[in-house]
């Protein structure tokens, strides 16, 4: 089902008394919140879709709330997905998860927080996660071949941008969405496909839950890879000590190579048309010219950079076509995971959060995931001081010799459609640089200067 496209009317009934007590708390709270994603527009209005009651003693309360912004404040908002405690005593241990003391409304005198920081809180999220089923406006799932342990000790992560996570012990982490839209998410569609296939590159949720009238997906379980590491982190420890890479970037390509195989089994793939392909082509064009009227140090690039779509039009329009499938959508070395002996998983399927939901799920040929990994290792050699070209391009080179390995083709085989994908994504960094860290620009910037060069 699409989504809304109007405000409700009003409030469903019961819900503005609850919104009396906590309107005023969630228009500070909610800004500051590294996964709200209209920061630096004010907020016009608040409503709530949904309440559900997880806890009696302690409110736990679940929450669906609309924020309504300019310039679209007439629109449906952006829905976003909260975990609130209240409680007469805050404990002290509490105090940086406070959203504000309740002076108004039926929670009056009470003191609202993140309840995600609240052990005793997510031991009733889990013990949720184990009782399939609905509860209020919730419904819950569970893989009844999946282990969920009992008195685990649970931690909240801080890491995340569009989500937020609780690690239970060491063997499960459970990831709540936080801006959530109608459909099914990628990040459980995806997982479950792959364990399907008996893909073991990507770990299996055990439970989830969405919302009752399974329209919304909005959380899950999965077992939590203990000593695992990141594989952003470990190819900057790499580059600190001056060593090589290539042994993690092949067999990160054979990881890379098997997810895409078992998706393209077990989800359907299609064609790209010489249409959709020329259709592609000036999408990209399109996003060139409007971040170099955005960024001027592009401006410069632009002539040899359209080339690059333009040799993908050309080659469409010669009758060359290529297979898609549903891929990862947000491919770099953050969202893989080597553990202890060597093995590379790979995690966070939900694509780029700030694009539609309909958009992460449509299928793309694997160049994409490529050209994204590609651009993530030349990232990691631009850390290091001086750089180091040769260090990336040994990645780059390693990375697509272990995808052949596992696969029987290899990506630099098809130069036009991966240049172009390397290209728009470099493109979207450029932007993304400029408007938050404008001290990385030279990054994408000086792979725009090679990319704009046709050989």
């Amino acid at each position: 089902m699409s989504e809304a496209t109007a405000r409700p009317a009003a409030p469903p009934e019961g819900h503005s008394e609850l919104l009396m007590s906590l309107d005023p708390l969630l228009r500070e709270w909610l800004p500051r919140q590294r996964w709200f994603a209209g920061k630096g527009r004010p907020i016009t209005d608040l409503t709530i879709d949904s309440v559900t009651q997880l806890r009696t003693e302690d409110a736990l309360l679940h929450l669906l709330v609309r924020a309504h912004q300019p310039p679209a404040d007439e629109g449906p908002g952006d829905r976003y997905q909260l975990l609130i405690g209240t409680t007469e005593a805050l404990a002290p241990h509490l105090a940086p998860a406070v959203i504000g003391h309740i002076t108004r409304g039926p929670l009056a005198g009470r003191t609202a927080y993140e309840a995600l920081h609240d052990p005793r809180q997510t031991d009733v999220l889990l013990e949720r996660l184990r009782i399939p089923g609905t509860l209020g406006d919730l419904r819950f799932h569970r893989d009844p071949a999946g282990q969920i342990a009992r008195d685990l000790d649970p931690r909240p992560l801080v890491a995340e941008q569009s989500n937020s996570s609780v690690v239970y012990g060491d063997s499960l982490i459970a990831k709540v969405f936080r801006r959530v839209l109608p459909g099914t998410n990628p990040d459980l569609e995806l997982p479950l496909a792959l364990a399907h296939e008996g893909c073991d590159r990507v770990p299996t949720p055990l439970a989830w839950y969405e919302t009752a009238d399974g329209e919304t997906t909005l959380g899950l379980l999965q077992p939590y890879l203990k000593g695992a590491a990141d594989g952003w982190d470990l190819a900057l420890k790499h580059l600190t000590k001056q060593e090589e890479f290539v042994t993690e970037a092949r067999e990160l390509g054979r990881a890379t190579a098997e997810v895409h195989i078992a998706l393209a089994r077990a989800l359907p793939t299609v064609t790209y048309t010489r249409v959709q392909t020329e259709q592609l082509a000036a999408t990209m064009t399109r996003r060139l010219e409007t971040t170099a009227q955005q960024v001027p140090a592009l401006l410069p690039y632009v002539p040899g950079l359209r080339t690059a779509f333009e040799a993908l039009a050309d080659l469409a329009s010669e009758g060359l076509t290529w297979q898609a499938q549903r891929i990862h959508g947000d491919l770099h070395l953050g969202q893989c995971l080597r553990d202890p002996s060597g093995f590379w998983r790979l995690i966070d399927f939900e694509g780029e959060p700030s694009r539609p939901l309909a958009e992460r799920r449509m299928p793309h040929p694997p160049h994409r995931d490529i050209a994204g990994m590609l651009r993530s290792f030349d990232y990691a050699a631009r850390t290091h001081h001086p750089w180091n070209p040769a260090w990336s391009d040994a990645c780059r080179s390693a990375y697509c010799v272990g995808y052949a390995d596992a696969s029987g083709w290899d990506p630099r085989t098809d130069p036009v459609l991966l240049r172009a994908y390397e290209t728009d994504k470099a493109i979207y960094e450029a932007l993304y640089e400029a408007r938050h860290r404008p001290d990385w620009l030279p990054v994408p910037l000086a792979a725009l200067g090679r990319l704009a060069e046709p050989d």
